[in-house]
């Protein structure tokens, strides 16, 4: 860990600058990858929206249908990487064009499902697609802009994962109460169809939007190699600066995601003075988190040292979850804390990794985060069901919250350089 350094790994040289006029991001593409973020996040937690009329719908017990979620995040985890290699030297925008059709038949064969295995079985598939869909995003996203905008490019592209949160899922819990779940399932197809659309329409080809810089050997800055097969500048040698944060952050979303799993029990003292109750305070986490997402943007080429930051906060918050019933503004500013920190962990993460794994394991980095993230999520869920079983919802936030600060700790030994890099 010693020897991560941000002058070593995540420096950007001035070589691989853009040239001027050539540094405004790719706006159009990274809207239409967002608006396929926002329908693959409402996607993988509908079930949860409209989980007693789909219960009801499929004849089956409520946690059955939950775990719908689990077996989601599952084959997210088992079928990237396969996916990735299977698609390797395609075009990603038709790769991910394609994943939102299959993401769309999908969704249509939930909503016309007679039966609780057939629904599995749709979902299986929506899983698998999505898989890949972020994995292709990801890659390409960091595909469409230099190194130095890599961070505002990712922070655009999961604001939709972020709205799918805030807003895809209460949208289709209202369109479950005011219709049926059937429909909820039957719009995200639409939804995914209508994206995978846009994105082979509007997105541009990998390289589009990169620079090449006069007097660097034609290298396309923030893209592949140049045809003479040398490493563009700033590229990192090596996979483990890379896998090691995978790592740290795999772990760090353990801690996180067993706090996030009983929310609604942490925070629900203080909730019953907060205007709309959990639902008001989970809101209010949502907005935060959206926040964390556009701050998270604004750091370019500190982006390891705002994750340290991001991640050290996100720990003082839920270590704060065990003292929110002190009183209500105490809650609320825990949640608030946490929803910012907890909500730039993500951007930061995945810009970081992607800019680790460089144009030569740019798939391979795309892939990582998918699983990570739905890893983290698998892991952390079924220990904090674990320790809430054994002791109670109350043991869950000094242990999560030491998780999350080992892994800034972790992070932070390499956070600063001991001594200048060369650059170049």
């Amino acid at each position: 860990m010693s020897n991560f350094t941000v002058g070593a790994m995540e420096t950007t040289p001035t070589a691989t600058r853009p040239a001027a006029g050539r540094d405004a991001l790719p706006w159009p593409s990274l809207l239409v990858l967002g608006a396929a973020t926002f329908v693959t996040v409402t996607a993988e937690m509908l079930p949860t929206a409209v989980l007693p009329q789909m219960s009801a719908g499929l004849g089956v017990a409520e946690s059955r249908t939950g775990l719908l979620v689990s077996v989601w995040a599952a084959v997210v985890v088992v079928a990237s990487f396969p996916l990735v290699r299977l698609t390797a030297g395609r075009d990603r925008r038709h790769v991910i064009a394609a994943a939102l059709a299959v993401l769309a038949v999908s969704g249509l064969g939930t909503a016309l499902a007679p039966t609780y295995e057939v629904a599995l079985a749709g979902r299986v598939l929506g899983a698998a697609a999505v898989g890949l869909l972020w994995a292709s995003a990801n890659a390409h996203t960091a595909d469409l802009v230099p190194d130095a905008q890599l961070g505002r490019a990712v922070a655009v592209v999961l604001g939709g994962a972020t709205l799918g949160m805030v807003l895809g899922t209460p949208l289709a819990n209202l369109v479950a109460r005011a219709a049926d779940w059937r429909v909820a399932f039957a719009t995200l197809a639409a939804l995914a169809l209508v994206a995978a659309v846009a994105v082979r329409v509007v997105v541009a080809p990998a390289g589009a939007h990169a620079a090449v810089v006069p007097g660097a050997g034609a290298r396309p800055v923030g893209g592949a190699p140049a045809a003479g097969g040398g490493r563009p500048a700033g590229a990192t040698p090596g996979a483990g600066p890379m896998l090691a944060v995978t790592v740290l952050v795999a772990v760090l979303l353990v801690g996180h995601y067993g706090a996030y799993t009983y929310v609604t029990r942490l925070v629900d003292a203080p909730a019953q003075a907060v205007p709309g109750g959990v639902s008001g305070l989970l809101l209010l986490f949502g907005v935060a988190s959206a926040a964390g997402v556009v701050l998270a943007g604004r750091f370019g080429a500190r982006t390891r040292a705002a994750l340290v930051v991001a991640t050290a906060g996100t720990a003082l918050a839920v270590a704060g979850l065990a003292v929110v019933d002190v009183h209500p503004v105490v809650g609320v500013a825990v949640v608030t804390v946490w929803g910012v920190t907890s909500g730039a962990v993500p951007p930061l993460a995945q810009t970081l990794i992607l800019r680790l794994g460089g144009p030569a394991r740019r798939a391979t980095a795309g892939a990582l985060i998918p699983v990570l993230f739905n890893g983290g999520i698998a892991v952390g869920a079924a220990l904090a069901s674990a320790a809430v079983a054994a002791a109670g919802v109350a043991v869950l936030p000094l242990p999560a919250a030491l998780v999350v600060a080992a892994t800034a700790v972790g992070l932070g030994l390499g956070a600063f350089p001991r001594r200048p890099a060369r650059l170049g």
